[in-house]
């Protein structure tokens, strides 16, 4: 059997790049594009709303790839995570910071459809909008709050993604397998 786990990992970091890199391309791109586009509240709105709605599926693959990617990769170094000191950790905080960076991608987009909606010139849409009014300023700014949040949780990811690197190096492994079955012959002593 192999040790290379190469489509795999290449799900979960292509999924993660693209996670982190539109979720900030649109935060600063995007989002800053639509302030220079001018006009009114309304028009950098829609300019803004059209641009996240087009990427939203894009973005529905990148993490569908870095979870179903993440979920081989933890099963196929399971042995690691229950053996080698740190890796544990280091795990169960990857995934905290998933389900957070989860959270707020889905958060952003509920927010962003309602600020899609209150700007949007199709009746049909005026008028779901009117039959659930929101208050759009509150809105807009947890929104930008929101799209602020992801690229820094992602960005964490990342990071943490280089640690796991750095902990799967020979040099690393043995070390760290036989610091936590010392610690656990301690524990049992």
């Amino acid at each position: 059997m192999s040790d290379r786990h190469t489509v795999i990992r290449s799900l979960h970091d292509l999924g993660l790049a693209a996670w982190f890199g539109g979720s900030l391309m649109g935060a600063i791109g995007l989002n800053g594009a639509a302030q220079d586009e001018g006009g009114t509240d309304v028009t950098r709105d829609r300019f803004a709303s059209s641009g996240w709605a087009k990427w939203a599926p894009v973005n529905a693959v990148a993490i569908g790839a870095h979870l179903f990617g993440g979920g081989g990769l933890l099963a196929v170094n399971a042995h690691r995570v229950a053996t080698q000191q740190g890796v544990a950790a280091s795990t169960t905080l990857k995934t905290v910071l998933t389900a957070a960076a989860l959270a707020t991608t889905a958060y952003a987009r509920v927010l962003g459809k309602k600020v899609e909606l209150a700007s949007s010139p199709d009746p049909a849409d005026a008028e779901k909008a009117h039959k659930h009014p929101i208050d759009l300023y509150k809105a807009q700014r947890q929104l930008a709050c929101a799209q602020w949040a992801v690229p820094a949780l992602t960005g964490c990811l990342v990071v943490l993604n280089a640690l796991h690197g750095e902990q799967q190096r020979p040099g690393e492994q043995i070390p760290g397998m036989w610091e936590r079955a010392r610690s656990a012959a301690h524990l049992m002593a």
